[in-house]
């Protein structure tokens, strides 16, 4: 029947699956390591990503153009033209809409008042407030008060202001 050579045989087995398990642990962990130096790669290649964008826009199309399409955007205050060029020039699928979510504000100097005021540009996507958003920045010189503007308050004089859009990925 049972003799004490089988009980010897039952605990090399356990031992054996025990190293076996353990081993196939260790090496699935380690070939599928995340570390917290990752998580920041994304935020940096869509913070470049629009970065390029408002620098593609701020640039002229032509040597005779007198207003690059970043400058036409904010003078005429093009809402729905700024957030059609903007992501068109963000869109990084081929053949389909990006999942890519901004909102734009336009930053100046009340030269009355002496404080920064701000209006927004384009500001149709919502946060929960868990996203998370990279800033990008450019400043820009506008000459002239922008037109179509419910913000009374912008100086008419040539000036620099400085366009911010917040991105994330929805």
């Amino acid at each position: 029947m049972v003799n004490e050579g089988g009980q010897l045989y039952t605990m090399e087995g356990v031992a054996a699956g025990v190293i076996m398990l353990l081993t196939a642990y260790i090496v699935v962990s380690t070939t599928s390591i995340y570390t917290t130096g990752d998580t920041h790669i994304p935020d940096m290649q869509l913070e470049q990503l629009g970065s390029d964008v408002l620098a593609m826009m701020d640039t002229r199309d032509a040597h005779g153009d007198a207003k690059s399409d970043l400058v036409t955007c904010i003078s005429t205050t093009d809402r729905s033209g700024f957030r059609a060029a903007f992501c068109k020039y963000c869109n990084m699928r081929a053949g389909s809409d990006d999942d890519l979510k901004m909102n734009a504000y336009v930053y100046y100097r009340d030269q009355e008042s002496n404080t920064v005021k701000s209006y927004a540009l384009d500001e149709e996507d919502f946060t929960t407030g868990r996203e998370n958003a990279v800033r990008v920045t450019r400043w820009v010189q506008v000459s002239g008060k922008p037109s179509n503007l419910s913000v009374g308050d912008v100086d008419s004089r040539t000036q620099a202001v400085l366009v911010e859009v917040l991105l994330w990925r929805a």
